[in-house]
């Protein structure tokens, strides 16, 4: 049902492997989108291969597992195709089942299940291989990235694009890059992907485009406006604003002040209940 890695066969996720042979792997699993082709050779999205109730070789990272019954575990995974899943892993917490190494977080399988109902199950998973392992910080990160996705992704809800952006961040994690900035960009692109994020480049009140040197707070479901002495909700430059559009946070004022706003976007979002993992590393790194 399952195969489990091997250390021979998988360079990409020994710490001397050759970066190009690491991100020749996570190149892999990141398609093309179609607007990045040439406009006479526009490329259309390869449809997932199922036969009535069954998938097959789906592209799935696990979020989250909890026991089952005596021998089993209930698997929720991200897909690229069809969103967030809940499928029945039969069998996978008996001690010789295959499935109990590759049904990791933060590793790439290739799924398959049947069933209509909203849990299903599981009939094969696959490891695929090619992201380093996290650690340390980065692992609280993707523990941080799952719980997000858990609770703010309904399921069977399609979001490609959002899980390239997932495969995207973990590699940079791998990578050591900051994990302020490559948290805050995940944030945005989840707001942004499950249709939720206002415009940060234009003034509710006005429509206007903000101004770099005006103080403004964010409305969650309207975008800016100026800000009033009166509002309690994070105050944020207009600099900032513009900035997190186009993804640059060398600014420290940016980093300081994006952090707060996307705290308080998310909160709204999650109508009050608290990230776990947030408050983990809010504890330990201040992220």
């Amino acid at each position: 049902m399952g195969s489990t890695p091997k250390s021979d066969t998988n360079p990409a996720v020994t710490s001397g492997a050759p970066l190009a042979v690491r991100d020749n792997a996570v190149s892999y699993l990141l398609k093309q989108s179609p607007a990045a082709a040439p406009p006479q050779q526009v490329r259309k999205r390869t449809a997932p291969r199922t036969v009535g109730t069954r998938v097959t070789a789906q592209p799935a990272f696990v979020l989250h597992s909890y026991p089952y019954k005596e021998t089993s575990l209930i698997v929720e995974l991200l897909t690229r195709d069809f969103g967030r899943v809940a499928l029945i892993a039969k069998g996978a917490k008996r001690p010789h089942s295959q499935l109990r190494g590759v049904l990791q977080t933060f590793q790439p399988v290739s799924a398959g299940w049947t069933g209509k109902n909203e849990l299903r199950t599981l009939t094969d998973a696959d490891w695929v291989g090619g992201l380093l392992p996290l650690e340390k910080t980065a692992l609280l990160c993707g523990f941080y990235l799952n719980e997000l996705l858990v609770k703010l992704l309904a399921r069977d809800d399609a979001h490609p694009a959002l899980f390239d952006h997932y495969v995207s961040t973990l590699n940079q994690l791998a990578h050591n890059e900051p994990p302020p900035i490559v948290l805050r960009k995940f944030e945005a692109a989840l707001l942004k992907e499950t249709g939720v994020a206002a415009d940060l480049t234009r003034c509710a009140d006005t429509r206007g485009k903000v101004k770099a040197g005006v103080q403004y707070v964010v409305d969650p479901d309207r975008g800016p406006r100026p800000a009033m002495d009166a509002d309690t909700a994070p105050r944020v430059a207009g600099k900032t604003l513009l900035d997190m559009a186009r993804e640059d946070y060398a600014d420290p004022a940016t980093q300081a002040q994006s952090k707060q706003l996307m705290r308080f976007l998310l909160a709204h979002q999650l109508n009050g209940a608290p990230l776990n993992t947030r408050q983990i590393l809010i504890d330990l790194m201040q992220l």
